[in-house]
């Protein structure tokens, strides 16, 4: 199976119809409601996919700090998150494909763990469980034995991270790039986090402007255009959102169009603005 960060749903179901096939991960998730996600797994799910849930499976140990430090959804450590891989069923070499019901930024979220760990064969079934149905790819509610393996061993990682300190030092020397919707970027509300606005400098880009109305993702050349049309250079560009989420939605649209290099800053907005000394913009 290719290696190409999406995945048309024919094309997964012709994965399928070839035992193995690829190990199938289940993102689906609602940061309003986190049982949801879970419980739409159980109503039905891709044959044999293994459900990750964004809390348990997708995120690291809070700091004692709170969101101060590492924001609300912090990186599990390497050595954690190669433990739980193996749990998942994950190997070297192993096709993986990671879907959700939300348009893909929870699969992504996984996609980027796993490039992260080193692992090259993952990818994102695009437009998620929607486009699997369009396709005639049925559901099935009966929980998946998978096999457990070791934990996954140790590689050089192949998605790169800022933390906030750098990332407080070189503001004027990189291209912040925000995911959020932009009302919370402008700091009109802030639903969740302790004070509203964006970190200075960030240009805004909501990443569900990288989905087409069918919900599946745009096409390489107009995802390309549309992040050159920023003024970007990739390999300069931090992606953050929130709390380092949504931002993998837009470094995935980003690999999809070629466009590689660009960083994550994981803690994101729910780390920066925990710190009252960290200074905030508001507006565009």
């Amino acid at each position: 199976m290719s290696t190409a960060p999406l995945i048309a749903a024919s094309e997964l179901l012709a994965s399928l119809a070839s035992p193995p096939g690829p190990l199938l991960l289940d993102c689906s998730f609602d940061l309003a409601d986190t049982a949801a996600g879970e419980q739409a797994y159980q109503a039905g799910h891709l044959p044999g996919a293994r459900y990750l849930h964004l809390d348990r499976d997708l995120s690291g140990p809070k700091s004692p700090a709170g969101a101060r430090e590492g924001g609300r959804h912090p990186l599990p450590s390497r050595a954690l998150l190669a433990e739980r891989a193996g749990q998942w069923g994950v190997r070297p070499g192993q096709a993986v494909v990671c879907y959700d019901r939300q348009g893909g930024p929870f699969a992504a979220r996984a996609w980027w763990l796993l490039r992260w760990l080193g692992h090259d064969a993952v990818r994102v079934l695009d437009g998620g469980v929607t486009a699997w149905q369009a396709a005639g790819g049925a559901l099935e509610t009966t929980a998946p034995t998978v096999p457990p393996a070791p934990p996954y061993p140790t590689l050089p990682p192949a998605m790169g991270t800022v933390d906030a300190a750098t990332l407080q030092a070189n503001l004027d020397h990189v291209e912040l790039l925000d995911a959020r919707a932009p009302e919370r970027f402008r700091g009109e509300v802030e639903p969740l986090d302790a004070r509203a606005g964006h970190i200075p400098g960030a240009r805004n880009r909501f990443f569900q402007l990288n989905l087409d109305p069918t919900g599946r993702f745009k096409t390489a050349d107009q995802l390309r255009a549309e992040f050159l049309a920023l003024g970007l250079h990739p390999e300069r560009v931090v992606n953050q959102c929130g709390s380092g989420v949504t931002a993998c939605h837009n470094l995935l649209a980003m690999a999809q169009a070629g466009l590689t290099g660009a960083r994550l800053y994981p803690g994101s907005w729910s780390e920066w603005s925990a710190d009252p000394s960290r200074p905030i913009a508001q507006g565009n």
